[in-house]
């Protein structure tokens, strides 16, 4: 193999040039690499160079590498990908979730733990996604892509959500395929109804650009069937977000029977269709007593994501981290909650080029430390778990730069 070098030269006492060959950017030492992708779960060793993955390996010397990484007794992942999220932030009034206040910028929350990509959640419509693209995605140094709302102008909430004449499926498509780089799919989301012209032009807005759609299943009374959602309206590798909520009322279905605390035939038999199961986790969207017996059953979620807004953020959700650590003292082990948080989520939209620690790969690399303590983890109604550990995150490489490091392990912090 052929390596090309960095020469970092200098000036000793005598005034003459020593020059040290580098074959690193950066070098993550010592940590146990989880990249499940590859079926990594061991310490290694992670070498960076030009932005990508350049080798993983057992010892690599120190000395090849411009900045070092202690990350000895931590957990080295690759970035985690949250694909719910909104962040399509703005400050126009009546625009919730599309161009509004309740809506996030990506960066303030996402290198901190460990986030290198987070998909926009149906925030921007067909008719709102150049300003989506201009004021967001092109001014965030977190990759920030897009699950395009069937709705034309996006989540605004109210009536504009419940408005079908604006859910055009070939104008969504239309608009996604020319924005390929930055949609991965679309987003129905909190219809009110008895009518399923909102999934099924989503669903026809995937056929034509080839994606998938993500379903946030709305509300009514009674609800719509989730059996006839899964078996007769959606597609493999559609997702269904939100999976482990029980909403006040009699307006959604839930995936586990509240009285038996069985998961639901239909849904064991959605998951084997190719049906995603998303967390979702948002404000009001995850609840114990659907997530533990779940759990329990094996009946895992595909992907872990936040919904996160400014309603959900300091409420029980917090972050990503808080959700995985979560599901960790739920039962599922670390390498399935650091699955559910990376490669999976890659796959599911179809960006295969993220999410693991491939050689060559994108340098997206997240390292955690798992915190020892006394720690409580409480849903919406207040329903507590106690558990002994929680992840916190250390330190974010994005594209081959060091974006966040918590307590400074890298050596030097700052190159001069």
């Amino acid at each position: 193999m052929k390596y090309r070098f960095i020469l970092t030269c200098l000036l000793s006492a005598a005034g003459l040039f020593v020059c040290n060959a580098q074959t690193y950017s950066i070098l993550i030492k010592g940590g146990t690499v989880i990249d499940p992708k590859n079926n990594i779960n061991q310490v290694m060793d992670i070498g960076i160079f030009q932005g990508k993955i350049k080798k993983v390996a057992k010892d690599i010397d120190p000395k090849e590498a411009r900045q070092v990484v202690d990350a000895k007794g931590m957990y080295v992942t690759p970035g985690l990908i949250d694909i719910h999220g909104h962040v399509f932030f703005g400050t126009q009034v009546n625009h919730y979730l599309s161009n509004g206040f309740i809506a996030l910028p990506p960066d303030g929350f996402t290198f901190r733990v460990g986030v290198t990509t987070i998909v926009d959640a149906g925030g921007a419509g067909w008719s709102s996604f150049e300003e989506f693209k201009n004021n967001i995605i092109l001014n965030s140094k977190t990759r920030v892509l897009s699950f395009m709302n069937i709705v034309g102008q996006g989540m605004r909430g109210g009536n504009w959500e419940q408005d079908t004449s604006d859910m055009d499926p070939n104008l969504a498509a239309a608009v996604a395929l020319r924005n390929k780089n930055d949609v991965v799919g679309f987003k129905v989301a909190h219809f009110v109804g008895q009518d399923w012209k909102p999934v099924d032009n989503a669903v026809k807005a995937g056929k034509l650009a080839n994606m998938p759609v993500m379903v946030d299943f709305g509300g009514s009374t009674p609800p719509l069937p989730l059996e006839d959602l899964f078996m007769k309206h959606l597609r493999p590798g559609d997702i269904f977000t939100h999976a482990y909520t029980l909403l006040e009322g009699n307006v959604r279905e839930t995936i586990v029977d509240e009285e038996t605390k069985k998961v639901k035939p239909f849904a064991i038999e959605a998951r084997k269709k190719g049906i995603v199961f998303d967390v979702g986790y948002g404000g009001a969207s995850f609840n114990y007593s659907q997530a533990i017996p779940a759990v329990k059953a094996g009946f895992y979620p595909n992907t872990i994501s936040t919904d996160l807004h400014t309603g959900s953020m300091n409420g029980s959700m917090k972050d990503m981290l808080s959700i995985m650590s979560k599901f960790y003292v739920m039962g599922m082990d670390l390498p399935a909650v650091i699955k559910a948080s990376t490669w999976t989520p890659a796959q599911v939209i179809h960006r295969e080029n993220l999410g693991h620690l491939s050689e060559d790969a994108i340098a997206d690399v997240a390292i955690f430390s798992m915190r020892k303590g006394n720690f409580g983890f409480y849903d919406k109604t207040g329903y507590k778990m106690e558990g002994k550990e929680k992840l916190e995150c250390e330190l974010t490489v994005m594209g081959g730069k060091i974006v966040y490091d918590l307590n400074g392990i890298t050596k030097p912090i700052y190159l001069k």
